[in-house]
C-alpha cells in the first residue's frame, strides 16, 4: 500500500512510459504534472521515486541531477489497475444510498401529503 502522493507519482509515470519501457523523466516534470495542493519539492519527489524504487514498483537504471531513465514494473501497473475497482464499487454503494434516501423521501412527502389533504378535507367538510 503505498499514500497518496507517491500514487499520484506513479500515475505520472505510468502515463510517461505507459508500455513499461525505459523513459527519460526530468523532476521538475513530474513536479508540474502534479495537481497543486499536492505540489512537492524536488528532494520529496527523489525520496518518493526511492522509495517506489525500493518496492519494486519502477525500475530506475540512473539519475543525473533530476534526470531519470526509468520504466514502471508489472507491479506498478498492477497496483493503478487494483485501484480503479475500487472506486466502482464506492460509486455503487454511493448510488445505491442516494436511491433509498431518495426513496424514503418520496415516502415521507406522500405521507404528509395525505395527511394534510385529510386534514384539510375534515376541517372544510366539518367531518367529525
Amino acid at each position: 500500500m503505498i499514500d497518496t502522493k507517491s500514487k499520484l507519482v506513479l500515475q505520472i509515470l505510468a502515463k510517461e512510459s505507459g508500455d513499461g519501457s525505459y523513459k527519460i523523466v526530468e523532476i521538475s516534470d513530474i513536479i508540474m504534472a502534479l495537481p497543486r495542493h499536492f505540489r512537492l519539492d524536488s528532494e520529496s519527489v527523489k525520496h518518493i521515486l526511492t522509495h517506489l524504487e525500493r518496492q519494486d514498483i519502477i525500475s530506475i537504471k540512473y539519475d543525473d541531477d533530476g534526470v531519470y531513465c526509468l520504466a514502471v514494473l508489472p507491479y506498478g501497473f498492477e497496483i493503478l489497475e487494483n485501484e480503479k475497482p475500487i472506486l466502482r464499487k464506492n460509486e455503487t454503494k454511493t448510488n445505491k444510498n442516494f436511491k433509498f434516501l431518495w426513496l424514503f423521501l418520496f415516502f415521507l412527502a406522500s405521507f404528509l401529503g395525505s395527511a394534510i389533504g385529510s386534514l384539510i378535507w375534515t376541517y372544510i367538510f366539518n367531518i367529525k
